[in-house]
């Protein structure tokens, strides 16, 4: 196997002052080198992007981010943080790319570009297993993943309440921030050529000012409850700062997180109290392979789930639950039984996953595991009342 890079070699890719010279030969030559052909040859709508190709606009986009006095005047973490994100920010238009009515478009590039970006900072450069890097990988993936918001936070149904939504992230990753994820915006309209620039400026400076107003700029919303926060975020009819009256009567936990990241073993340590809902336990009473159809599996815990729930027993949901559709569909099954649901996410460093994954009694197949990587996403604050990420 492939011995993965440094953080280290990745992090001096970000310019230093006093030049804030970028070295593209270095960036040239480091593990992003197969993406970097990949975006050379991706094409652009010329109406948005005159530049051409998608390596030309990152480039473009760097160098105004490092010529920003903004940029300039962040902590060293939070530069790397940014012009990784910079670095980064399109490669989900290399596979969402296609012509449609004869114009280039790039649907859904952004939530793409964040699950790539964080399949490539975890299984190249090691970005995974330990806190400090699994914060700094997910503020780079939330900057990708919700770039495309401050320019047309205008044509948001609900621009308020998106706005908080996405700040509450850096409850998680500390260093996220609205006014971060503007200041990757800016250049990211700086860097190319089209002709209203300075129009989609304004946009961004707007959004800013908006989220200053609501006081989620540099950090998330200071909502009075738990309760509160999920109320308002999934989008009842509340205020931001109002108090929700809880008739939760109880809490599933929801374990989400890769196999072999030992969920089992902390489930045993944090609840060993509650029953648990085990999806491989499941599939090994029912004599159903990981591979094959697991709609059987998944109505015999759905089933067990509801029992527990008309008793109003608290019980934890074991399964790997990596994306958020199969999360929501279960907060919503679980809140409309008036529980209330705390997430807890794990990981661990890739080779000491890969080593409890091949002890397990039914190991899942590496090639499995990588691709369940490149679909996860992790879980966001938004998402239940509680969520928690641990490295174990």
């Amino acid at each position: 196997m492939r011995k993965e890079g440094t953080c280290e070699e990745l992090l001096c890719l970000a310019p230093k002052a006093p030049e804030w010279k970028i070295d593209w030969g270095r960036i040239g030559d480091s593990r992003m080198s197969p993406m970097i052909a990949r975006m050379k040859e991706t094409r652009q709508n010329p109406a948005w992007h005159g530049e051409g190709d998608v390596w030309t606009h990152t480039q473009m986009v760097c160098e105004a981010l490092a010529a920003d006095a903004g940029f300039q005047s962040l902590s060293r973490r939070l530069q790397e943080e940014l012009f990784l994100a910079a670095l980064l920010h399109d490669v989900g238009k290399i596979p969402t790319t296609r012509l449609e009515d004869g114009q280039w478009v790039s649907p859904g590039h952004t939530a793409v570009g964040a699950r790539m970006a964080r399949e490539f900072l975890w299984l190249e450069y090691g970005f995974c297993g330990k806190a400090e890097w699994q914060a700094f990988r997910e503020t780079v993936c939330s900057l990708i993943r919700y770039h495309s918001v401050p320019p047309h936070i205008l044509g948001q149904k609900h621009p308020e309440r998106r706005l908080i939504q996405i700040a509450s992230n850096g409850r998680l990753s500390a260093d996220f921030s609205i006014k971060l994820l503007c200041l990757l915006v800016k250049a990211d309209m700086q860097g190319r050529i089209f002709d209203d620039i300075e129009g989609s400026l304004e946009t961004v400076e707007l959004c800013e000012v908006q989220a200053e107003e609501l006081g989620c700029l540099k950090e998330p919303f200071p909502f009075p409850t738990a309760a509160s926060q999920y109320a308002y975020l999934e989008g009842r009819g509340i205020l931001p700062g109002q108090e929700w009256y809880d008739d939760t009567w109880g809490e599933v936990v929801v374990m989400t997180g890769l196999p072999g990241t030992g969920k089992d073993t902390w489930i045993r340590e944090h609840c060993s109290s509650l029953p648990m809902i085990s999806l491989d336990e499941l599939r090994r009473q029912m004599d159903v392979p990981p591979t094959a159809e697991q709609g059987p599996v998944v109505t015999a815990a759905r089933q067990l789930a509801k029992a527990y729930l008309r008793d109003k027993i608290p019980f934890v949901w074991n399964a790997t639950n990596l994306t958020p559709v199969i999360r929501g569909k279960l907060v919503k099954l679980f809140t409309d039984y008036h529980a209330s649901v705390k997430m807890i996410y794990l990981e661990t460093e890739w080779e000491e996953q890969l080593r409890r994954n091949r002890e397990r009694s039914k190991a899942v197949p590496e090639q499995v595991i990588r691709r369940m990587l490149g679909y996860m996403t992790l879980p966001e604050c938004f998402e239940a009342h509680r969520v928690e990420w641990h490295c174990v």
